[in-house]
């Protein structure tokens, strides 16, 4: 009787848990959209930027539906995305460093609308967002075959070295489309001038992995010998 009784205090417990991480999840996913609503309209100084209209959607959408798919199928991989706070002094450094990049590319845009610096045509708008588009939905690819695609660089106790999928032809696929993501988000919001922070990314993702792979060379099984499988880290035929 008591047996049982711990393990449906296990399993309330548990379900207590996946309802918080849900909640936060949701809450951080309305809280992202509102303030990049917030920098995209202030700092244009009008609603009328149908370039952030669009890109809003491109990216609340599929953000949407990939929360709910993870709150359903996989909430470990949910309550890892969470974490924010990383645990090693040079990603704590690498991340400390990439935020003023990443807002200036966040922020350009508005104020490059309002000011005229630049102006992309429609068709570069477009493509760019089918190409942010595509790039979180490889992200999304790659969070279903790896359930351990943590946020922060950690390995887990139970961790195994994946191979398959994405991670066939790079060893890290997610940064792959964090890459694009970022890199063509400017653009989407019809800024050239944007696109130069975000090329900082790149230095970044090259410092975040050099340091990533040291550490599951050093603690994951099995990963030296993928790492003399697939070549190539970022970039096939590149990096």
């Amino acid at each position: 009787m008591f047996v049982v009784m711990k393990e449906r205090a296990k399993e309330t417990s548990s379900g207590s848990q996946l309802k918080s991480f849900g909640r936060k999840a949701i809450t951080r996913f309305a809280l992202v959209s509102f303030v990049l609503g917030a920098i995209f309209f202030l700092l244009a100084g009008t609603t009328s930027y149908w370039q952030a209209w669009v890109y809003l959607l491109v990216l609340c959408v599929p953000m949407i539906f990939l929360v709910r798919y993870l709150y359903k199928h996989d909430p470990e991989l949910l309550e890892r995305r969470m974490r924010l706070r990383e645990k090693q002094k040079t990603q704590k450094r690498i991340v400390a460093l990439s935020w003023p990049f990443f807002l200036m590319a966040f922020i350009i845009p508005g104020l490059d609308h309002r000011w005229h610096w630049s102006s992309a045509p429609f068709a570069v708008i477009v493509i760019s967002d089918v190409l942010v588009l595509l790039s979180y939905l490889f992200i999304a690819l790659v969070f279903k075959t790896n359930s351990y695609a943590s946020r922060i660089v950690e390995i887990q106790a139970s961790q195994k070295v994946i191979t398959t999928g994405p991670y066939s032809i790079v060893r890290h696929p997610m940064y792959l489309g964090i890459l694009f993501f970022y890199l063509f988000s400017p653009l989407a919001l019809g800024s050239y001038w944007a696109v130069l922070p975000a090329l900082l990314i790149i230095p970044i993702l090259v410092a975040r992995i050099i340091g990533e792979e040291k550490e599951l060379l050093e603690n994951l099984e099995g990963y030296g010998e993928y790492v003399t499988k697939t070549k190539y880290r970022l970039i096939p035929r590149i990096w």
